[in-house]
């Protein structure tokens, strides 16, 4: 009898270790990310010649240099470097689109694809947008020019290290406020 009890508690024993899941490493994982509501604030300074909507979630800091200025966005840790270059001649037109391509084939380098979309917006400004898919240092750039008296250009970086994996999202969301951002930008009269 003692033999027929301790034969049944070796064998429940034995059933319950077999069901336990051994220990194994846990997949890595990204935190839930927390999009803000969407509303936007008017950017109106009076040293700059310009106007646009910018996200409120977005802090203005501002550089040394007149409208050049970065939207950060400490949610997100992410930044939109925006700058403004008075066009004074042609060559002047010509050096600072050369240069917003020059930065874009730095970028392109390491990112998996890049397109270019011309844009113009209900204001008739009229620019490019550049995309990068892929470990990018930047995944959007565009500038706006009237071609004869001004030229603004923006970049959307991340303080992080790049990981296009967890970052595409939130690149996502902001790329749709610049979008706003774009559309609503206007030159003063």
């Amino acid at each position: 009898m003692i033999r027929a009890i301790f034969s049944i508690f070796t064998l429940c024993i034995l059933v319950a270790g077999c069901q336990h899941d051994p220990a194994s490493p846990k997949p890595r994982a990204y935190p839930r990310i927390e999009y803000p509501e969407r509303k936007y604030v008017q950017y109106n300074e009076a040293e700059c010649p310009f106007t646009f909507e910018y996200p409120d979630y977005a802090e203005i800091k501002k550089k040394n240099e007149q409208c050049w200025f970065d939207l950060f966005m400490p949610s997100f840790d992410a930044r939109i470097h925006c700058t403004y270059v008075p066009v004074t001649s042609r060559a002047k037109f010509d050096d600072l689109i050369s240069d917003s391509y020059a930065i874009a084939d730095r970028i392109n380098a390491r990112a998996n694809y890049m397109q270019e979309t011309p844009l113009q917006n209900p204001q008739r400004i009229r620019g490019m947008i550049l995309t990068w898919t892929g470990p990018a240092a930047s995944p959007m750039h565009f500038f706006l020019t009237d071609t004869t008296a001004h030229f603004f250009t923006a970049a959307l970086y991340f303080d992080s290290k790049v990981n296009p994996d967890s970052l595409q999202p939130i690149a996502q969301f902001i790329q749709q406020d610049i979008k706003h951002m774009i559309s609503t930008f206007d030159w003063r009269k």
